[in-house]
């Protein structure tokens, strides 16, 4: 549940800070006082809706909700704000998340009930709830729904694999070709790891050869008659090792110089040029040659494969055979059991419809393409009129009367409700029943709520009024005397009469 709500620099609002307890909480108070740019303040805090205050925050607790990433755990309490300065940011507990993200967490523990989701009456949903009020009588009926997901899943991705197998098929020749050309086109040239390197180092030496050998030429005297150095330095006691170490490595340094070029004549370099000329244009290909090596071993693998693709066809025909038999057969247990509770949902749905002045609720299981949910497609008609058909005061009734149901049955730790004026435009009556449904509902979620009637205020745990007054709006919290005058304003409008005081005190009652 949200426990406290702090809103600073938002429109009409200057500063906000309210704490909240558990069920049901209505805002009320003149039209334009801000109630509407108060509830979007709080839904977007769940990113369910777009507005950019100076800062908001809500602190929540006691929710069956955990998210690693964010330091959330179940049932202790966590942190969202967001602040407005340069650019928009959203935080869990201190931490930055995106507006996608901070949805997504935001769907688990809460729920914004507005005219245009019609969500809750997609047949997956629908069946998602069936299926749940099976598995409170049926232990197995869980493992049965495991057991159908895990090989529908199997199917699917052999039929996947199957369909490229056919795709490639018809490609087969094609592909053959490209693969055997690939492979040919590195197997000629035949490269070797870090050979590339060693040529080019060939290439460097050949380019300065002329330069080299001129320098060498000149060098040779001076070698020819280094054993006088080391003579004039025997008969001064001088240790001669120092200068032949350093005579030796010289003529070693130039002898591998001309070993590298050995005896190559203009062929030979032609040679050594052209495959350099291969090596680049492999490295420049396949990015270096032990990737070209890689590529076309699996381009190896690819011909290998193609030359199988017959046998893996057959094979896979008769696995998607054999999985499709089993799928049925499971899809079919299904529809059996869910059949047998279609009774059961409408029961539980109709039992709220009454408090709402409806009736009259069937549900309707239909076969349909098989899918991950099985082959059961599910739809509600009202007095035999689909739901497309009906008012929008009676969807409005017949969607809290299936998210009553719901509550009653799934909800253990709750979570979060919003509702956008659920009652207006109703009779009295039509919104007395309206309260009632919403009391027994908030046992399983702490409902927020706008409304112009007296019914549904009254019934309120908490009774905000929002007021606007030399255009700055405040909210505050109405003690029963405050909540007597207001709901007789809602009553009789702004001229208060003593009858409305009167059935405003019965109400409250």
């Amino acid at each position: 549940m949200i426990n406290r709500f702090y809103l600073e620099d938002y429109l009409s609002f200057d500063k906000v800070d309210l704490e909240f307890d558990v069920g049901l909480i209505v805002f009320t108070g003149a039209s334009g006082a801000g109630k509407s740019i108060l509830m979007n303040a709080i839904l977007s805090l769940f990113g369910n809706s777009d507005v950019k205050p100076k800062i908001s925050e809500v602190s929540i607790d006691n929710l069956n909700v955990e998210f690693e990433d964010y330091d959330v755990e179940e049932n202790v309490e966590f942190v969202i704000k967001q602040t407005n300065t340069a650019k928009t940011r959203n935080l869990l507990n201190n931490q930055t998340i995106s507006k996608k993200s901070l949805k997504e967490f935001g769907q688990k523990f809460s729920k914004h009930l507005h005219l245009k989701d019609v969500s809750d009456f997609r047949s997956d949903k629908i069946v998602e709830f069936l299926d749940f009020l099976v598995s409170k009588d049926d232990k197995n009926f869980q493992e049965l729904i495991s057991e159908f997901k895990d090989n529908f899943a199997k199917l699917k991705d052999l039929k996947q694999k199957f369909n490229k197998i056919n795709q490639d098929e018809q490609d087969l020749e094609e592909l053959k070709e490209y693969a055997k050309f690939e492979i040919e086109r590195i197997t000629s040239i035949d490269p070797k790891i870090n050979e590339y390197d060693e040529l080019k180092l060939i290439k460097d030496n050949l380019s300065k050869k002329d330069k080299v050998q001129d320098i060498l030429e000149k060098c040779q005297p001076f070698l020819n008659n280094t054993h006088h150095i080391t003579s004039a330095l025997h008969l001064l006691d001088e240790n001669s090792e120092f200068f032949d170490d350093c005579i030796n490595e010289i003529n070693n340094i130039f002898e591998k110089f001309n070993d590298s070029l050995g005896n190559m004549d203009d062929g030979d370099i032609e040679e050594v040029l052209t495959r350099i000329e291969n090596l680049s244009a492999l490295q420049k290909r396949y990015g270096s040659i032990e990737d070209a090596l890689e590529y076309k071993k699996q381009k190896e693998i690819e011909l290998e494969g193609y030359e199988n693709i017959s046998f893996e066809k057959a094979i896979l025909e008769k696995n998607i055979k054999k999985l499709t038999i089993l799928v049925d057969e499971l899809a079919d247990k299904l529809t059996y059991a869910r059949k047998n509770y279609i009774q059961v949902l409408e029961n539980a749905v109709n039992e709220y419809l009454q408090y709402l002045y409806l009736d009259g609720l069937k549900v309707i299981l239909t076969n349909k393409v098989l899918d991950e949910n099985g082959c059961d497609e599910i739809s509600f008609t009202l007095n035999d009129t689909a739901l497309n058909k009906i008012s929008s005061g009676e969807f409005n009734r017949l969607r809290l009367a299936l998210l009553t149901a719901r509550g009653k049955y799934e909800c253990e730790n709750g979570g979060i409700l919003f509702l956008d004026e659920i009652d207006a435009n109703l009779s009295g009556k039509e919104s007395e029943s309206i309260a009632k449904v919403l009391e027994d509902l908030s046992k399983y979620y702490q409902i927020f709520a706008i409304s112009h009637q007296p019914q549904l205020s009254v019934t309120a745990h908490q009774h905000f009024l929002v007021e606007k007054k030399d255009n700055i709006s405040r909210v505050k919290l109405l003690n029963k005397e405050q909540r007597i005058q207001e709901v007789s304003r809602m009553i009789s409008g702004e001229n208060i009469t003593n009858e409305a005081i009167d059935f405003a005190k019965q109400l409250l009652g």
